[in-house]
């Protein structure tokens, strides 16, 4: 069996991380940092009157945060990357590598009938093919 075959058999569900934080548009981008530090985790989503609008990852902090030089109690909703892209559950996770090369993005919220469920990055992508 090739290596792609094998890694069509393998599911996002199977990788994913399933420990997700949500925050309010209204969070500081300080406290998200806090949030993000103390979790060890490199994405917050985001929600909007309890839908999901966003989500703020760890690159924004240097891509729009620090390089734009913007104050620590701006709102996420002012630097959040929206709309939230996702990948069903049950995809392979060759669909969600291709989905990030394509979409130019390192992760990806996880839905499973409509919900969101996990994250998957390209570090699992990576982790999961030097297997």
């Amino acid at each position: 069996m090739s290596r792609e075959n094998f890694d069509a058999l393998i599911l996002v569900k199977d990788i994913m991380s399933k420990a997700i934080i949500s925050v309010n548009t209204e969070t500081t981008v300080f406290q998200i940092a806090k949030m993000m530090e103390q979790s060890g985790i490199g994405a917050i989503l985001v929600k909007k009157n309890s839908n999901l609008a966003g989500i703020i990852t760890d690159r924004d902090f240097a891509t729009k945060i620090a390089s734009d030089r913007l104050s620590f109690d701006t709102p996420v909703e002012k630097v959040m990357s929206s709309p939230l892209i996702t990948i069903n559950h049950d995809e392979s996770i060759s669909a969600a590598a291709k989905r990030m090369t394509s979409k130019k993005i390192r992760k990806l919220a996880v839905t499973d009938n409509g919900d969101v469920v996990g994250l998957i990055t390209s570090t699992d992508l990576v982790t999961q093919l030097t297997k």
